[in-house]
């Protein structure tokens, strides 16, 4: 499909730099037009033939359209070839490979003076404001071991008591325990070019602790590790007052001279254990991506995870890297080096994880089948993914620092916050919009306005369908005035086209070229306006459905009655039926079958065409709100 722009499985996306960072289209010019003749070499296509045309390919246009949509918004392009040596690899199951490639086995004596265990979960920032988190860290790796966010919460309608709860809170982070051990976020690898410097896998000792405190209230942790070789390390998570901005500090320190310059290669895991945020099987989630400067455009690529897939790559960029780490369809943590860091960071990657704790939870019943079991296949153990930055910092010489900054995003993927946060985090957002995401993002603007004056976000996307319809009605009203005069010309000449039809039956070019004679004489011919509401409407509609489809501000938003979430299909009551063909039904949602009536009645009020092939078009048309409904039962309730 050209005129799509490029996007591997890893959902790459080139966007403009700067402010605007929707992605830059390049016009295409279309082969025909669906109210147009096609041309032919010598003579136009007649017009019975061209009833016929526009009889089977509308519907299928629009048939066709909506299925690119929904199941291949983006087409694949051919896998980046590694271009950089962290080439990270999935975290094999005991005997199949080792975790990260280049990364030293734990075949050390520990330290002498390591720390004692260390494992708590500690509130961090101000109850009521941005920023407010349930954090637990392990001194095992001096890391993140879960994350949860304050302010957000699992389901919709909770009662005060039961929002503070933190187990009610959104999760964004948590331990995996893998084959190889425990892995967390801000996790670092040390690797076999490092392993003269570091010694015993930074990942496995335990770290020094430190909780830092202001104002009575915990603001961070503070991790250092003396490797007891002449280099130590320490890691210091802050919170930003106001903000979903975590910094982190990782400082290296130097007391043997000939290793002054030197650049132990480290790797950084920024964000671990995200799961998905929303019930959502036609999103993709969680995913891991980057963000890097090329030239004057925006890079962004993601991998989303494939459950019961093994697999690990580097992702393209070496250098000028600004964001990396994981988000799911409304949540995300992004790590973002600053100025000094971006040299720092060479190179980064994917990799999934294999998860024995689930393995253990989903164990297979030795009476059932294998198809019986297929939910508790093992293989499904690779149900994680997450990224890795590849660190070269050069060391200091003796009683010298060299230090990497991190600026931690993590909080909701609305395009206001990641835009107060950082413009480049914006790419994200466009990276879900794809390639409308101009016409996405304004229509979002839109909304945002009307949600302003009316305080519901449903009654705004009915304010802003309507808009829609208004801007679009002097191009409709256009097309219908357009083809209800050509309607009349082919009513005055059909009698003509099929005496021409019987008396050159025999000779179909001869045929083609009297009927073309006619039509050209009395004006005939399809008018090319006829098809411009269509080229105008399907850029709007593709748009409207992807912004109505990834929009933060529809998460947990109520409606009217029951629809409680206009994020979720509106769920009126449970079903579980099991239909022949149709597969498990779990709800009766009631919103996809009243837009299916409204639309066949919008259809049956309509004026009917005087023309017997126009006529036959329309009543294969009116099969199209049924299969939308059926494509549409378990969408969110908000695009219905």
């Amino acid at each position: 499909m050209r005129g799509f722009p490029t996007c591997s499985s890893t959902g790459r996306t080139s966007l403009s730099s700067g402010s605007n960072t929707t992605g830059r289209l390049r016009p295409r010019p279309f082969e025909a037009c669906l109210n147009f003749p096609n041309f032919w070499p010598t003579v136009w296509r007649p017009a019975a033939d061209l009833s016929l045309l526009v009889e089977k390919r509308l519907p299928l246009f629009f048939l066709l359209s909506f299925l690119i949509l929904v199941m291949w918004p983006t087409p694949p392009e051919p896998k980046v070839a590694p271009r950089i040596p962290m080439v990270l690899t999935p975290d094999f199951p005991p005997g199949m490979g080792p975790a990260i490639e280049g990364v030293s086995p734990a075949t050390q004596t520990r330290p002498d003076k390591e720390a004692e265990p260390w494992r708590e979960t500690l509130r961090l920032g101000t109850p009521g404001e941005p920023g407010y988190y349930l954090a637990t860290f392990d001194s095992r790796g001096g890391v993140l071991s879960g994350l949860r966010l304050g302010g957000f919460y699992t389901e919709n309608g909770l009662d005060p008591q039961e929002k503070e709860n933190p187990l009610n809170w959104v999760q964004l982070l948590s331990e995996v325990n893998t084959p190889s051990g425990v892995q967390s976020s801000l996790g670092l690898h040390s690797t076999s070019a490092s392993e003269e410097m570091v010694g015993f896998p930074l990942d496995q000792v335990h770290w020094q602790h430190e909780v830092l405190e202001e104002f009575g209230r915990t603001v961070g942790v503070q991790f250092s590790h003396d490797t007891g070789r002449g280099l130590s390390l320490t890691k210091t998570l802050r919170v930003n007052p106001n903000s979903y901005d975590l910094t982190l500090d990782i400082e290296l320190r130097n007391s043997v001279p000939e290793w002054a310059g030197r650049q132990p290669r480290l790797i950084f895991t920024p964000a671990l254990g995200m799961p998905a945020s929303a019930d959502d099987s036609y999103y993709e989630e969680p995913r891991a991506g980057v963000s890097w400067e090329q030239g004057d455009e925006l890079e962004v690529e993601r991998q989303e995870l494939s459950i019961g897939e093994q697999d690990g790559e580097s992702f393209p960029p070496t250098r000028d890297i600004l964001w990396a780490g994981m988000d799911s369809k409304f949540f995300a943590v992004l790590a973002r080096p600053d100025d000094a860091t971006r040299g720092v960071v060479t190179g980064a990657g994917w990799r999934t994880l294999y998860d024995l704790n689930w393995v253990a939870e989903h164990p297979m019943d030795p009476l059932k089948s294998i198809e019986d079991n297929k939910e508790n296949d093992p293989v499904k153990g690779w149900r994680h993914v997450t990224c890795d930055l590849d660190l070269t910092a050069p060391l200091p010489g003796p009683q010298g620092v060299s230090r990497m900054t991190f600026e931690i995003y993590a909080g909701p993927k609305s395009s206001g916050l990641l835009e107060d946060h950082d413009p480049a985090l914006l790419s994200l957002v466009a990276g879900d919009l794809g390639f409308f995401s101009g016409i996405a993002s304004t229509l979002l603007a839109i909304l945002g306005f009307f949600h302003g004056i009316v305080g519901n976000w449903g009654w705004s996307i009915i304010c802003l369908t309507l808009t829609v319809r208004l801007a679009l009605f002097p191009f409709n009203r256009r097309s219908q005035t357009s083809m209800a005069r050509h309607a009349k010309k082919m009513k005055r000449v059909q009698p003509m086209l099929n005496e021409l039809k019987e008396k050159y039956k025999d000779n179909p070019q001869k045929q083609r070229s009297e009927q073309a004679r006619i039509m050209q004489e009395e004006g005939a011919f399809p008018p090319l306006g006829g098809c411009l509401p269509i080229f105008v409407q399907i850029p709007i509609f593709f748009g409207l459905f992807k912004a109505l489809r990834v929009s933060f501000d529809l998460r947990q938003a109520p409606f009217i009655g029951w629809v409680k979430d206009l994020s979720e299909p509106d769920r009126l009551m449970r079903l579980d039926w099991d239909l022949p063909l149709l597969g498990t039904v779990e709800y009766l949602n009631i919103l996809p079958p009243m837009m299916v009536f409204l639309w066949i009645l919008q259809q049956k009020v309509m004026p009917k065409p005087t023309d017997e092939q126009a006529l036959k078009m329309q009543k294969m048309m009116m099969w199209m709100p049924i299969v939308f409904g059926f494509f549409l039962y378990n969408y969110q309730s908000g695009l219905s």
